[in-house]
């Protein structure tokens, strides 16, 4: 069976969406299926790998953003067209939501994920003063209903990214959890040189790797430095990652005790920073999965995240009544008040916890639930991972 993937917001090197589309990719061809991808770049070009046939179409940037998108779905159906396409993927519910109505036509069974939550976003961009007077859920909904009824199937990756299509009672809602890399992502990456390299033998090390866009508010991360400082808690914060608000978050972190390191490249160096720090912060409101938080646990780090977001259900307790991570409001505030209740708990039983709630997240799962939702042969997980479940309020 041919599998055809289509993503926007496809960055060059790194990214939780080319993440995605990699290990999706890997698990499809090794269960026997063929594997077109269609991403955005600066011109035309196609390549094999031993995963994936990589077709680049020619798009346009989508401005501070640093990604491009694909903006004609035309070309897009074209494409999958041409190549024979028996089942065709969208990880973009914008400008490629028209393949939804294209595979109908087509005969093919399609899927769509859900990796942002829509709701969320407009009531982002809306100005405050608007909020309650503009009919922002309204305005969801309807979009929502459009996506669903165009698509055979809606991935969301958490409950809280399911919430809005539960709320319209979409019926091919399913919901299918991403993974982590767990043999990359390891507390055996601990390195007390790289440690000394960021910071002193007394100060807390903390990282936030994250995109610096205004949607990510590394703005509330820094805010919890200084109040940390004003503690008088010896604190270093690295945060691994680029993007348009890198210059405003550096006026802001003036006189501060942060670093920016910029894009890490190196995928060594990032999962050793990972593992090495003693807390992660991961501020962003409207994260629907959170592949980074994800990441820091999986490293052995546990992770402050924003009780808005979906990371809130990710460092849910590991079932034995270990603390995985926190939650806290969206001020720097709370998240010091909850960067200090985490360092309370003895270091290695907060590693344990964190490293075994991200256990719970195999990509192998993952896998196995979306050639599900494709209706395509899958291969057995092993015993002891849970089979994924259409229930998108189930535990």
């Amino acid at each position: 069976m041919r599998i055809v993937q289509a993503a926007s917001f496809v960055a060059p090197a790194s990214g939780g969406i080319r993440t995605t589309l990699r290990h999706l990719a890997t698990g499809y061809t090794a269960a026997g299926h063929e594997v077109v991808q269609i991403i955005p770049g600066v011109a035309d070009n196609e390549e094999r790998t031993p995963h994936a046939r990589i077709i680049t179409l020619r798009a346009p940037f989508l401005p501070r953003t640093g990604y491009r998108i694909l903006a004609d779905p035309r070309r897009v159906a074209a494409v999958a067209e041409q190549v024979g396409a028996d089942r065709i993927e969208i990880h973009d519910r914008a400008t490629l939501r028209p393949l939804g109505r294209w595979a109908r036509r087509a005969g093919v069974r399609s899927l769509v994920v859900s990796h942002e939550r829509l709701d969320r976003l407009l009531s982002l961009w809306t100005p405050a003063p608007l909020r309650g007077v503009l009919p922002v859920s309204s305005a969801a909904d309807h979009s929502n209903r459009a996506l669903a009824a165009a698509f055979d199937t809606v991935v969301a990756t958490t409950r809280w990214a399911a919430t809005e299509f539960v709320r319209i009672g979409a019926e091919n809602l399913a919901q299918v959890p991403l993974g982590v890399e767990l043999e990359r992502f390891t507390p055996a990456n601990h390195d007390r040189t790289l440690r000394r390299a960021f910071a002193r033998d007394r100060e807390i090390l903390i990282v936030a790797a994250t995109r610096l866009s205004p949607e990510k508010r590394v703005d509330i991360a820094l805010s919890a430095v200084a109040e940390l400082v004003r503690r008088g808690v010896p604190v270093r914060l690295v945060i691994a990652g680029d993007g348009s608000s890198r210059g405003r978050l550096e006026r802001m972190a003036t006189g501060l005790p942060v670093t920016f390191l910029g894009f890490v490249a190196d995928p060594a160096r990032l999962a050793g920073l990972l593992a090495t720090a003693d807390l992660a912060f991961a501020p962003g409101p409207i994260e629907t999965f959170g592949l980074a938080a994800l990441e820091a646990m999986a490293s052995g780090t546990t992770p402050v995240v924003n009780h808005s977001s979906a990371l809130a259900e990710m460092v849910a307790g590991t079932g034995d009544g270990q603390v995985a991570g926190l939650s806290a409001a969206g001020t720097g505030f709370t998240f010091a008040d909850a960067a200090m209740e985490l360092l309370a708990v003895d270091p290695d039983h907060r590693r344990e916890a964190a490293r075994r709630r991200a256990e719970q997240f195999p990509w192998e799962a993952t896998i196995t639930g979306f050639l599900r939702c494709h209706d395509a042969e899958a291969p057995t997980p092993p015993a002891s991972e849970p089979a994924p479940t259409r229930d998108p309020l189930a535990a």
